[in-house]
């Protein structure tokens, strides 16, 4: 689980810095986001991510890396929506919003470190088009609890599916460096 551990914050790293790259290039513009429209913006990713492993053609020079970081990226965004709210006017310097994302990676970190322990790092025997496709799953999932207001009988919230997704992708992205 160390390994696991250095693995993660390693992907999280390479993320963060992109993200605060695109915060000083294009600042938080991001802040006027809906959820549904990063809910979309994700599953677009998730789904170029699962057309690129079923075709033998690319004719984008971008493989599924660079999706992967957006999924994690975007995922994070909408967990300070969540927090945040909407706004009409970016509003977030980069070193808060470099906060705020800090803040959710730790708590999805633990949560990926609660269930690794209770699963004993299982993800491991998965194959990267299965992180996949759980990706998309959770993203139907999102999509139908938005469509129900935010509201869910007996299921786990938007956050909780946004964690599973941040930490599939982080997954995935680990498998495709061990592949390397």
């Amino acid at each position: 689980m160390q390994d696991t551990s250095k693995q993660y914050d390693a992907v999280i790293n390479s993320c963060r810095n992109l993200f605060i790259n695109k915060m000083k290039d294009y600042g938080s513009a991001w802040r006027i986001l809906r959820l549904p429209s990063l809910t979309d913006q994700i599953f677009i990713k998730a789904q170029r991510i699962r057309s690129l492993q079923q075709n033998e053609v690319r004719k984008v020079d971008e493989g599924e890396q660079s999706e992967f970081v957006g999924i994690i990226n975007y995922c994070i965004m909408a967990l300070i929506q969540l927090d945040k709210g909407v706004v009409e006017q970016p509003d977030l310097s980069t070193e808060k919003a470099t906060l705020l994302y800090d803040e959710k990676v730790a708590i999805t970190k633990q949560l990926m470190q609660d269930k690794n322990h209770d699963y004993g790092e299982a993800w491991r025997d998965m194959r990267v088009s299965s992180l996949t496709d759980l990706i998309l799953q959770k993203l139907l999932r999102v999509k139908q609890i938005e469509d129900n207001s935010g509201k869910t009988i007996v299921s786990e919230g938007i956050d909780a599916n946004y964690q599973d997704m941040i930490n599939y992708a982080i997954f995935a992205l680990i498998h495709i460096s061990e592949a390397n």
